[in-house]
């Protein structure tokens, strides 16, 4: 009798409640954590966008207490994390509240991450290096793209060595989501952009990863179409409600897909570029998704045809090798749509720069379920092609 070895996979997610005016669920999510003081870290867009007013009124409407800290930057940066924990202590705090998009969210994990561990935050940069579990955290996302509610990542900046550090484990995932489609009415058509655009490779990269499985295809491929067949609508009219839902909804599967799958060398390379130069990590990962696409295309393309397939590209109806340039092709028209059809050059990146960046995002943690291995040479050409 013979048996067939299989790989063994796992799939972890929090408890997720979606849906208009989830966020006014906070306050009793809170309370059935047995929360008495929450700490609630945002950032000053989702204050001066008004969704923190609701949920400070179901704290309130609870019994919960509470104390802000909104000094969060739009990548969250080591001293940043470490004056939260500060706050947190000196008042007392005994859960965490996140409200905004993945900076807030990944700032919040760092801070519970601290808290539980006691050393400083970058020494947990890589895969599985917290020993133990952050306080109780629920997240509130208020963009769609960061999945960052639901997922195993977080992502801090070192403002020493000019990099995005990439912590997994699955003792940060959230013990509770609330996504709520109404936050998504304040986003303007840069942040749509950039949000979709990140949930996009998300999705991309999972479906490729060579860490996928069974469950995360299923998610990786609807984000996919979700997000492909709305963001254009919503970037054009940033009150089309029910583009926006469906974004959110794509961003939420993205998420649950990339968490149990990781990313690859679009995210790698894209988390060495904004710890260079601080911009919005969707806008990074745009620059560099088509060329990556056609570097790793070789490596799977089966499944990169079943990612054209779902972006009506009929795969099956083109040769062999014309296949992977009609994909790259979609991928290119997708950024031109979104307004981030640019070069690094455009972003003040130098070609000095490139070794430096080639390094450090060889070193991603990301790189490593890329579908195809990559040389430091290769990422160096991957960067000047994308110059």
């Amino acid at each position: 009798m013979t048996t067939t070895k299989t790989e063994l996979r796992k799939f972890v997610a929090p408890e997720i409640v979606y849906g208009a005016g989830s966020r006014r669920l906070v306050g009793r999510y809170a309370r059935n954590l047995g929360a008495t003081r929450v700490l609630i870290v945002s950032d000053p867009g989702v204050v001066l966008a008004g969704w923190l007013r609701e949920v400070l009124a179901s704290m309130e409407s609870e019994g919960v207490r509470y104390h802000l800290f909104v000094g969060v930057s739009s990548n969250p940066r080591a001293e940043e994390v470490h004056q939260g924990v500060q706050v947190y202590l000196q008042e007392h705090c005994d859960a965490i509240v996140a409200v905004g998009g993945g900076s807030p969210m990944d700032c919040a994990k760092g801070i519970g991450i601290v808290l539980a561990n006691k050393e400083h935050i970058l020494t947990f940069e890589g895969v599985d290096r917290i020993v133990r579990p952050i306080p109780p955290l629920i997240c509130v996302p208020t963009t769609a793209g960061s999945s960052a509610d639901v997922s195993q990542f977080a992502i801090i900046t070192d403002t020493v060595r000019h990099l995005k550090v990439s912590i997994i484990s699955k003792a940060i995932v959230p013990d509770i989501s609330l996504v709520d489609y109404d936050t998504t009415r304040t986003l303007t058509p840069f942040l749509i952009a950039c949000c979709g655009m990140d949930a996009f490779v998300h999705g991309l990269e999972a479906f490729v990863s060579n860490a996928h499985s069974l469950l995360t295809d299923v998610y990786a491929l609807a984000a996919i179409s979700l997000i492909w067949n709305n963001l254009p609508a919503a970037m054009e009219n940033p009150l089309d409600e029910a583009a926006l839902r469906r974004l959110m909804d794509g961003s939420l599967e993205a998420g649950l897909a990339f968490s149990n799958t990781s990313l690859g060398a679009v995210h790698a390379m894209a988390h060495a570029l904004g710890g260079l130069i601080d911009n919005p990590h969707g806008e990074a990962n745009t620059l560099l998704v088509d060329h990556v696409v056609a570097f790793n295309y070789e490596a799977a393309p089966e499944r990169f045809d079943l990612i054209a397939q779902r972006l009506g590209l009929e795969p099956a109806r083109l040769t062999p090798g014309k296949r992977k340039e009609a994909l790259v092709s979609a991928l290119q028209q997708l950024k031109q749509d979104a307004g981030l059809a640019m070069k690094l050059r455009d972003k003040g990146i130098s070609r000095s720069d490139i070794p430096l960046l080639a390094r450090h995002a060889l070193l991603d943690p990301c790189m490593a379920t890329n579908p195809r291995r990559l040389t430091l040479h290769d990422v160096e050409v991957l960067y000047e092609q994308a110059f």
